[in-house]
Order: C-alpha cells, then sequence, then structure tokens
C-alpha cells in the first residue's frame, strides 16, 4: 500500500473515530460525571479530552511511513 492511500484510509478512520470517541465520552459524561461538581467534572474532561491522542498519533505515524 503506498503513502497515498495509507492517508486517505487514515484520515477517514480519524474522522470516523473521532466522532464516534466524542459521542461516547458525552454519554458517558453525562451518565457518570455531570451534576456532581466541578472536582468530578474537570478531571473527567481533561482525561477524556486527551484520550483521543495515542490513536490518532499511531494513525498519523502509519500514515507517514514512507512507500
Amino acid at each position: 500500500m503506498n503513502q497515498r492511500s495509507r492517508k486517505a484510509i487514515g484520515t477517514i478512520a480519524t474522522v470516523l473515530f473521532i466522532i464516534a470517541y466524542a459521542l461516547v465520552m458525552m454519554a458517558v459524561g453525562g451518565m457518570l460525571v455531570v451534576g456532581r461538581g466541578m472536582a468530578f467534572e474537570l478531571p473527567f474532561y481533561a482525561v477524556a479530552g486527551a484520550g483521543w491522542l495515542p490513536v490518532v498519533m499511531a494513525l498519523i505515524r502509519w500514515m507517514s511511513k514512507p512507500d
């Protein structure tokens, strides 16, 4: 697979993953965290906000491999 194909697939995968991740984290946050106070909300959203980075970084690393 050449780099151009990997970038196309990786871009679509990244967008779909971020959409799905955001929806899941909103649902989890809505069920478990909202209304419990800032002491619960702030750490949850900080961790959830950074939780997508390792997956997307791995995708970008895969997309940028030379042919």
